[in-house]
């Protein structure tokens, strides 16, 4: 280990003399040629245009830019914080610092990997405005020389003044100036010590510590700035204590609360890592997505209205999501991340997992069907107790603590009964039941316990919504998707989506399943009475053990939507809490606002409806809405 960082510290040092010789040639024998005045990066810029399904512009990005400000409007303890944050020797050095490197060596080789960095502020400045981000040899050796340009041709001061109006702090907002009006709605000459090592703490890295991104990374950063000005003297312990403790606050127009800014993000960070950040905030690029405008209005209506109810009852923890796709194609019409985005910028519809519960089931029994088990045939609902490990007992239960003995797989799935659906995995196989999930987009967290029939294994609304969009999709899968195309300012394609599917059912089982799916939706159409939607419609409700998330998942011919309800830390929500009163009613208030043009959903014409008795699975001929449901028969 020793002789492993005696090598590395050896090698960075001979790396380090390399570049600080050839740059220093590159400063010697090189005429003055940096033209200051090619400083303004935006003459030209035009704001990249985010567009819905029609065309309706939803979102735009374009840079953010005040008019620079000069060195003696910048406040004192905003140099200092920069000072201290970026580059301590900044003042006496030559526009390297050989300590700064020498020290980021040992810390490097000590480490085994790089973790600091080694660049003053003149280095960055050179890197920002002449050169790319790319970790090549020759790159920090024009890095180095134009370094030490800058320092022969500019004053500190202006060096300094350049850098902080040119500085990126994320959401196109470039400029110490910009930055101030965006966070606090003031000028940089107001700026308090805290708000000037926030500032100075975006520097790192607008993506991870922008308070519009994530206020708590940039309040650990902020703080660690202020204790390294006052270990250099820049202010004295009582300001670092005091300044330490105060929270990191932003103007309320800082942030919108408006659910659309989830939207807004994933595309900014899609198109980032495409294009890269100078290209969507100056190039005019048009991005079409898949989202409809009046479906993620009224998306967001239902979701809030709920949300607000909730949390006036249980406390504002309770968060959740919502993704509604097009079940043809897959795109995206609506989507919501969370209640607000300026207090939390997780996006909860792609990037949290949950325990789906009841609502796996649906995929357990059409693994049944297509495995040649008839649905009409009879269960027993009874006590079940297994050993799940030596000496360890498994006892489920039913959602209602009740059994109700023997019963058709229709009416287990229907009335959403545990017991039944721990048996038919047990038939079918657990390991079988995770390899058909597979089928279906869900391979998160798929272990071959018994318990997996009450839904424990986790998935995003994205996965969710994809795999349960098979059934109204007449069997086929089709990966969720938001960017349709993407164009340059003069029309040209840069991107185009290419869709993802296959078949997961044929038509005659996936008919079967939709039809089963439809008893599911049964009491809910018997509890809205008249004000039920005008249009066939398939869905599943689902509530995790302790009811920690209430989930729906839902379609009609044309849309098909994942939602659940949840705290994030995954605690419970509480007694009495059923995902039929809490999830269930957003997807119905959301429904009624769009029309639907297709009706029903694809049926086999070569089936047959057969009414039958569905405890016992008798065909029946009486008409008892409590004991007969139609079923369909090859």
């Amino acid at each position: 280990m020793l002789v492993r960082s005696y090598l590395r510290f050896t090698i960075g040092c001979f790396y380090i003399s390399i570049c600080c010789v050839l740059g220093g040639l590159v400063y010697f024998l090189s005429p003055d040629w940096i033209d200051v005045n090619t400083f303004d990066l935006f003459k030209e810029a035009q704001p990249s245009l985010v567009l819905d399904r029609y065309g309706k512009v939803i979102a735009r990005f374009q840079a953010e830019k005040c008019d620079p400000v000069t060195f003696d409007q910048l406040p004192d303890v905003l140099v200092k914080a920069f000072v201290a944050a970026e580059d301590h020797d900044f003042f006496s050095h030559c526009g390297i610092s050989l300590r700064g490197i020498l020290r980021s060596v040992i810390v490097n080789c000590m480490r085994g990997r790089i973790v600091q960095g080694a660049s003053t502020i003149t280095q960055q400045l050179a890197r920002r405005m002449f050169l790319s981000d790319e970790r090549f040899f020759h790159r920090k050796l024009r890095e180095v020389g134009l370094a030490f340009q800058l320092e022969r041709q500019l004053s500190k001061e202006q060096i300094l003044q350049l850098y902080l109006n040119i500085l990126y702090f994320g959401r196109g907002i470039y400029g110490v100036q910009a930055a101030c009006k965006r966070f606090w709605n003031k000028s940089v000459s107001q700026v308090t010590l805290e708000q000037a090592a926030t500032l100075a703490a975006v520097a790192k890295s607008a993506r991870f510590y922008s308070p519009l991104n994530n206020i708590e990374r940039a309040q650990q950063r902020r703080n660690i700035i202020l204790a390294s000005m006052c270990k250099l003297g820049f202010i004295d312990e009582q300001r670092w204590q005091q300044a330490r403790e105060l929270p990191l606050e932003l103007d309320d127009l800082a942030v919108s609360s408006n659910v659309k800014l989830y939207i807004q993000e994933w595309v900014r960070s899609w198109a980032e890592q495409q294009w890269g950040r100078d290209v969507l905030y100056q190039k005019g690029l048009v991005i079409k997505t898949t989202l409809d405008s009046a479906v993620q209005a009224q998306a967001q209506q239902a979701f809030l209205d709920q949300l607000d109810e909730l949390r006036q009852k249980h406390g504002n923890q309770i968060n959740g999501g919502l993704m509604t796709i097009d079940t043809t194609t897959g795109g995206i019409r609506a989507m919501i991340g969370g209640v607000d985005f300026k207090q939390s910028q997780f996006n909860r519809a792609i990037q949290a997992s949950r325990q789906l519960g009841s609502a796996f089931k649906p995929f357990l029994y059409a693994c049944g069907l297509h495995d040649g088990v008839n649905m009409e045939r009879v269960f027993v609902d009874e006590p079940l107790e297994m050993e799940i490990s030596p000496g360890k007992m498994w006892k489920p239960n039913n959602w209602h603590k009740k059994f109700e003995g023997s019963m058709t797989l229709v009416r287990a799935l229907a009335k959403s009964n545990n017991i039944i659906t721990i048996k038919l995995l047990l038939e079918l196989g657990p390991e079988r039941v995770c390899e058909w999930s597979k089928k279906f987009g869900l391979a998160r967290c798929l272990t071959p316990y018994p318990s997996l029939a009450l839904g424990t294994s986790e998935a995003t609304i994205e996965e969710t919504v994809a795999a349960f969009n098979v059934f109204a999709n007449n069997g086929v899968y089709v990966q969720p998707y938001l960017i349709e195309h993407v164009r340059d300012k003069a029309g040209k394609r840069l991107y185009e989506h290419e869709g993802v599917q296959h078949r997961v059912l044929d038509h005659t089982l996936n008919s079967k399943m939709v039809n089963m799916l439809t008893h599911c939706m049964k009491h809910a159409r018997t509890r809205y009475g008249n004000d039920w939607l005008d249009t066939q419609t398939i869905g599943k409700t689902g509530s995790t053990n302790g009811a920690a998330s209430m989930w729906f998942i839902g379609a009609t011919p044309e849309l098909s939507t994942a939602l659940y309800i949840g705290r994030d830390d995954g605690r419970s929500l509480g007694n009495y809490f059923y995902a039929s009163k809490t999830a269930l009613p957003i997807w119905v208030n959301m429904h009624k606002g769009i029309p639907t043009y297709t009706k029903q959903f694809y049926i086999d014409p070569r089936l047959q409806e057969v009414s039958i008795d569905w405890f016992t699975g008798q065909e029946c001929s009486e008409v008892d809405s409590k004991r007969v449901v139609t079923v369909l028969r090859d």
